[in-house]
């Protein structure tokens, strides 16, 4: 049986790529190649592809949210999530989304159609970095959602419950590598965060996000007390 499948990234040559790999690899026929969420959803609509292949980053229409609209849209087709970092903060929302595969982009032929087949099999066809990380998420203890005890739906200027996380931990002093370490995901997702942050907030630089941290009760100043 031939699965028939989309692919979806915004980055024409790593788009490209995948194609020509897809088209080497037995058992799979690529029904059309998607340059954002929104043309992702259209051609599935089209050609009701078995799998689609989805990129994360994508303008006007991200991964996770393309991902959630085929599947209430069109359910029987599957989607295997490509990202870059198989610690990309996007991993759980994708998979709430419905999307039942997720792999890295530096995946060989085999694991890409290995995800493939389990996906359509009713499956989970996720990377072992990937299964690691689920575990290592389910097991630990969980993060407190907003610092200093603040409700999610109270975070000043649209943050989010990791960025502001991220800041509290900018507050007591930490480097992009020891969040990173801190929060077990990449110092690139570190560093997205923070320009989101910084964006969300007019914040020029660390010195300022201290200060609007303790302004906004994210994290408390050296020596004071939760009362």
């Amino acid at each position: 049986m031939t699965a028939r499948v989309v692919v979806a990234d915004d980055q024409s040559v790593v788009r490209e790529g995948i194609v020509m790999l897809l088209g080497l690899l037995p058992g799979i026929e690529v029904v059309g190649a998607a340059r954002d969420g929104v043309e992702a959803v259209a051609l599935v609509g089209e050609h009701a592809p078995d799998v689609v292949l989805m990129d994360l980053r994508m303008p006007r229409c991200d991964g996770v949210e393309a991902t959630r609209r085929i599947r209430e849209q069109y359910p029987s087709t599957q989607v295997v999530v490509l990202t870059t970092f198989s610690d990309d903060d996007s991993l759980f929302p994708a998979l709430q989304a419905g999307a039942r595969g997720y792999l890295t982009k530096d995946a060989g032929g085999e694991e890409i159609v290995r995800a493939i087949e389990d996906v359509m099999a009713g499956q989970a066809g996720l990377s072992p970095s990937v299964q690691r990380l689920l575990v290592e998420r389910i097991t630990a203890s969980p993060v407190q959602a907003a610092p200093a005890g603040q409700a999610a739906d109270e975070l000043p200027d649209g943050l989010t419950p990791r960025e502001a996380e991220i800041l509290a931990l900018i507050a007591e002093g930490l480097s992009n590598q020891e969040i990173s370490r801190a929060l077990h995901i990449s110092p690139a997702t570190v560093k997205t965060h923070i320009n989101n942050l910084f964006a969300k907030t007019g914040l020029r630089d660390r010195a300022q996000a201290v200060r609007y941290a303790y302004r906004h009760g994210l994290a408390l100043p050296p020596g004071a007390s939760i009362t």
